[in-house]
C-alpha cells in the first residue's frame, strides 16, 4: 500500500462518532444492507459475501469503483459525506444513489469488534486499514482526538485469498461478530433475497454467498406456500408473474400515487417465520430497490385476522427527494413525515380490500376465514368451516402443478352453497326439535293416540332395519317415544290452534315438514324451497322462543 493505515483517521469527534454508529445500529440485514448498497453507489456489478462461523467473520467484496487514498480519507472516513451534497443523485454508471446522509458506513461498526476495509481503484495499490473497537474504546475513555486515533494495518495474509484476481473494489472484513454467526447460509440466502430483490431485478447487480448467486430459487419455499397475491398498480416483478405458480386466487389493484408493489396471503401464518431466527416476513417498504422500512403495517392495523397472513413489497421512490425523510438508524421512515402519512393512509385503504378479498378467497377455496367479518352471518360461516372439514377428506391436498382442480374438487366446489344453506338449516332443525321433546318433558305433557301411534310405525321399521342390517345395539340415545317423533307430530302436542287461524307451531310444522325430510335426505333444495323454509323456520323459532320464555 502506498499510503499507510496510520495515516488516516476518522474526521468526526470520536464519542459522537461512537453515539451515532455502534451504539445506533441494531439489525444485521441494516448492517448488510449498508454494505450492499454502498458496493450499488459504487457501480459493482458483482457482491460476494463469505461466511465463515468457525472464525466468527464474515466479509463483503464487491468489483466497484474502488477508492483511492483521498477517497478514503475524505468520503469514507469523513462521516457525513455524501455525494447528493455535491449536487449528485446518480452514479457515474447512472444508477440512482441509494445513500442519503454519508452516516450509514457507521453501520459497519457495530456488529463486529474489528473492522477491516481495504479498497482500491483499476492499476493502483490497496488502501485502508483497521478499525479496532476495542482501541476505540480506549480512545473514547482517553479523550483523544480523532486525529490521535489512528487505524491499524491490514493482515495481508488474511485478506489474501479475497484480494486475489481483484482489480478493483473494495474488501470488508468483520472479525469477531457480537454475538456469533447465528444463520446458516441457507437462511443467508433466503433473507438476501427477500431483502435485496433489486439484485434480481437488476441483471447488472449480483450478489453471491459463499459462490452461489442469490436467485429466486432462494424464495421458493415462500412462493410455494403463498396462495393469493394483489397487484398493486401492475408491479412488474418475476416472482409474482412467474414463480407463484400455486396460487389459488389473483387480483390486481389501483392505488393512488406513485407507488407499485405486492402484497400475497400464506396458507398458514407461521409460513412467514425465517427458520431459527427471529426474521419474519411481513409487508415492507422500499425506496429506490433498498429496504427501507419492515413490517409497515403496524402504522395502520386494521385488527383483522388477515394481518398475520400477508407479506409483500411496497416500492415508494417518490419519497427519495431533497428532504431527508429516513430516521437516524436507517431502519426506518420518519413517523410522522406528511408525504408518509399520505402514502399510508391510501395504503390502509388498500389493506382493507385485500382482507376483506382475503376472507372471501379463503371461503371459497374451503378454508377458514375471518370470523370477526360480519358481511357473512355467523351460522353461515360456521356451516362453511364444517362442509370445508367434511369436504377436504375427498380432496386433493394440493391442486396440480397447472393450477386446475381435479373433477372431483368440482363437484365439491359445487356443493358449497348448498351445503352452507342445509348444514345450518339441518342445525336448527336438531336444536329446535329437541328443545320441544325437553318441553314436552318438563310439562309432563301426555302424547296423543296419533302421535304413539306414529312413533309405533318408525319403532317397528327401525327394527325391521336393524335386523337387515344385523345390528343389535340401541342406536337413540333416548329410545322412548318422543325420539321418533318429528317437527309436526311434536308441534300438535305442544302449539296447536284448531281453528287453523291463529299462529300455532302447528300450522307451521305442516308446511315445515316435507322440506324437512328433504333436507334430512341430504337433497339439495330448489331455491323457491330454500326461501319457503327459511320463512318458515323464522316463525318455529318465533313461538318457540315465546313457549320457552
Amino acid at each position: 500500500m502506498a499510503k499507510k493505515a496510520d495515516d488516516f483517521s476518522f474526521e468526526i469527534s470520536l464519542s459522537v462518532l461512537n453515539h451515532l454508529g455502534r451504539n445506533l445500529y441494531r439489525s444485521f440485514v441494516t448492517v448488510l444492507g449498508e454494505a450492499i448498497s454502498n458496493s450499488w453507489d459504487a457501480d459493482s456489478k458483482n457482491v460476494w459475501i463469505y461466511m465463515d462461523k468457525e472464525k466468527n467473520r464474515f466479509i463483503i467484496k464487491d468489483d466497484g469503483e474502488g477508492m483511492d487514498a483521498d477517497d478514503f480519507q475524505n468520503k469514507f472516513l469523513k462521516i457525513g459525506y455524501s455525494k447528493r451534497k455535491e449536487g449528485q443523485s446518480k452514479s457515474k454508471g447512472g444508477r440512482p444513489f441509494i445513500g442519503r446522509k454519508g452516516i450509514g458506513k457507521l453501520a459497519l461498526l457495530s456488529c463486529a469488534k474489528k473492522i477491516t476495509v481495504i479498497s482500491k481503484v483499476k492499476g493502483k495499490n490497496y488502501v485502508g486499514g483497521v478499525i479496532d473497537n476495542s482501541a476505540l474504546d480506549k480512545a473514547i475513555t482517553d479523550d483523544l482526538t480523532p486525529k490521535q486515533y489512528k487505524l491499524g494495518e491490514p493482515n495481508k495474509t488474511l485478506l489474501l485469498k479475497y484480494s486475489k484476481g481483484h482489480s478493483k473494489g473494495t474488501i470488508i472484513c468483520f472479525d469477531d461478530i457480537n454475538g456469533g454467526i447465528k444463520n446458516s447460509l441457507g437462511i443467508l440466502k433466503k433473507i438476501v433475497a427477500l431483502y435485496f430483490r433489486f439484485s434480481l431485478l437488476e441483471k447488472s447487480f449480483n450478489i453471491y454467498i459463499d459462490g452461489e448467486k442469490i436467485t429466486y430459487k432462494h424464495l421458493q419455499e415462500l412462493a410455494d406456500k403463498t396462495e393469493f397475491v394483489w397487484n398493486i398498480n401492475n408491479l412488474n416483478d418475476p416472482f409474482i408473474h412467474v414463480h407463484l405458480k400455486k396460487l389459488l386466487e389473483k387480483r390486481k389493484l389501483t392505488m393512488s400515487g406513485k407507488v407499485k408493489g405486492f402484497v400475497a396471503s400464506v396458507k398458514k401464518p407461521r409460513d412467514l417465520n425465517i427458520m431459527n431466527t427471529d426474521e419474519r416476513v411481513g409487508v415492507d417498504l422500499f425506496v429506490n430497490g433498498r429496504l427501507r422500512e419492515k413490517g409497515i403495517l403496524k402504522h395502520i392495523p386494521v385488527a383483522r385476522l388477515a394481518e398475520s397472513y400477508l407479506y409483500g413489497q411496497i416500492h415508494l421512490n417518490d419519497l427519495d427527494d431533497k428532504i431527508d425523510r429516513f430516521t437516524s438508524d436507517r431502519e426506518g421512515v420518519v413517523a410522522d413525515d406528511p408525504k408518509y402519512q399520505i402514502f399510508l393512509q391510501e395504503f390502509r385503504k388498500i389493506i382493507l380490500k385485500i382482507v376483506n378479498d382475503w376472507d372471501h378467497f379463503r371461503i371459497s377455496n374451503r378454508k377458514p376465514g375471518d370470523s370477526e367479518n360480519d358481511s357473512i352471518t355467523r351460522k353461515e360461516r360456521t356451516s362453511r368451516d364444517l362442509f370445508n372439514a367434511v369436504s377436504d377428506e375427498y380432496t386433493e391436498e394440493e391442486p396440480a402443478s397447472s393450477g386446475k382442480r381435479g373433477k372431483v374438487d368440482g363437484w365439491v366446489d359445487d356443493l358449497a352453497d348448498d351445503a352452507s344453506f342445509n348444514f345450518t338449516s339441518y342445525a336448527e332443525c336438531f336444536v329446535s326439535e329437541n328443545l320441544i321433546r325437553n318441553y314436552i318433558n318438563d310439562k309432563q305433557i301426555v302424547l296423543s293416540p296419533e302421535a304413539i301411534k306414529d312413533s309405533d310405525h318408525y319403532k317397528k321399521k327401525e327394527q325391521e332395519n336393524k335386523d337387515k342390517g344385523n345390528i343389535s345395539i340401541e342406536i337413540r340415545k333416548k329410545p322412548h317415544d318422543l325420539s321418533y317423533l318429528d317437527m309436526d307430530n311434536l308441534a300438535y302436542m305442544v302449539d296447536m290452534d284448531k281453528t287453523g287461524k291463529k299462529a300455532a307451531l302447528s300450522r307451521d310444522a305442516d308446511q315445515y315438514k316435507p322440506i324437512r325430510d328433504a333436507l334430512a335426505h341430504t337433497a339439495l333444495l330448489s331455491d323457491l324451497a330454500k326461501s319457503k323454509l327459511t320463512s318458515i323456520y323464522e316463525n318455529i323459532r318465533g313461538r318457540l322462543k315465546s313457549l320457552l320464555s
